[in-house]
């Protein structure tokens, strides 16, 4: 008898195989959670694998280079994933979110986007499709992204002193490359371009400003992102977020700043116009305001398991599905809306009640599912 050889890497998080109901349940564009959360927004990790180590992210003393990422047979592939992207979308999903890891560390990339573009929604709609990236491979790669249907890019940027963004970074990267990327893609028409800076009080606090007088009259979107509890190796503490509402504070002391309205329903960052007109700014308040309420969000792993919090310990494995050869598409369908009606994730706003490094209540108290394997 043939021995079956499972990759370590594939059992790092808990995952169950989904319930098909016997009874199909045909999708009708609208599908809500057990606190009638909406299913909206569809996250995909294309790769586990990054070649930057923030330390916020994938620390680069845990991501050696020895760390058994997934092999390539493990990962989806571009017509599984785009199977499923319709299946979500019959579910009511209008906005992709393509993610890492690093997602242009994923081979000929521009194929799955230009296959994902060809998906309409059941109104006849093209999808919103967007990308995660840290722009290292942003100005090489841009024209092509935008030649396949790729609309809009969110770059993760620290800080300008190359200094902090090199020691950040952890890889000595240079910033110049990050700001040649976002330059380009500016050019070919990836926009509106949002560029994410994470803080962390005492490391890169000092470039909120500098980043801000960078990015005024660019038409880049800057957002501030409190420093978060993701994963289980970051070595996350309290003292060191430094809360929105003091970021807004700082800015404020320089530019003047009008609370504007959200663009959607679900969307995650607070809206600040300049009141000179210099553009806008936004912050993401998961630690001190969290916005689990209207999460719409949900999150596919490289390897084909379905998550419903970004600090989830436990997914539901898709591919496990797919790959059988016993189930149609209505029948995965089926699955997925079973899940997602019962979803009631809400970690951020039980944070200060759990103890630390815990899940979310009710789950097998494993540990959180790292951010580099299902994107932030």
């Amino acid at each position: 008898m043939t021995e079956k050889i499972i990759p370590i890497a594939d059992l790092r998080y808990a995952a169950r195989v989904p319930h098909v109901p016997a009874q199909l349940q045909a999708p009708t564009g609208l599908l809500a959670d057990t606190l009638a959360r909406p299913l909206h927004d569809l996250r995909i990790s294309v790769t586990d694998r990054c070649n930057f180590r923030c330390s916020y992210c994938m620390p680069s003393e845990v991501f050696t280079k020895d760390y058994a990422f997934l092999p390539q047979t493990s990962l989806l592939s571009f017509e599984e994933i785009t199977r499923l992207t319709k299946i979500f979308v019959a579910h009511g999903v209008e906005k992709i979110r393509l993610t890492g890891g690093e997602p242009l560390l994923r081979k000929h990339l521009e194929v799955l986007i230009e296959m994902l573009a060809k998906i309409q929604t059941p109104g006849g709609k093209p999808l919103d499709i967007t990308l995660t990236t840290n722009a290292s491979l942003l100005a090489k790669k841009a024209q092509a992204l935008k030649d396949a249907g790729l609309q809009r890019v969110t770059v993760s940027l620290d800080g300008l002193d190359d200094a902090v963004f090199r020691r950040m970074n952890d890889v000595d990267f240079p910033v110049a490359d990050v700001l040649r990327g976002i330059e380009v893609a500016h050019k070919v028409g990836l926009a509106p371009i949002k560029v994410n800076m994470v803080v962390k009080r005492g490391t890169n606090d000092a470039e909120i400003l500098p980043m801000a007088r960078h990015f005024r009259n660019s038409g880049v979107v800057l957002r501030f992102i409190e420093y978060m509890d993701v994963g289980a190796t970051n070595g996350w503490r309290m003292d060191e977020v430094l809360p929105s509402a003091q970021v807004i504070n700082l800015l404020q002391s320089e530019f003047p700043l009008q609370a504007i309205d959200a663009n959607y329903l679900g969307e995650t960052a607070e809206r600040w116009r300049y009141l000179d007109g210099a553009g806008e700014v936004g912050v993401i308040s998961s630690v001190t305001n969290a916005f689990c309420g209207d999460c719409n969000r949900a999150r596919l792993s490289t390897e084909g398991k379905l998550f419903l919090c970004l600090f989830a310990s436990q997914g539901h494995d898709l591919r496990a599905l797919l790959r059988s050869g016993n189930y149609s598409d209505e029948q995965i369908s089926s699955a997925v809306a079973h899940i997602w009606q019962r979803r009631d994730d809400r970690y951020s706003e039980l944070r200060a009640a759990l103890p630390p490094d815990s899940s979310m209540p009710g789950t097998d108290g494993g540990k959180r599912v790292e951010m580099s394997y299902i994107g932030g």
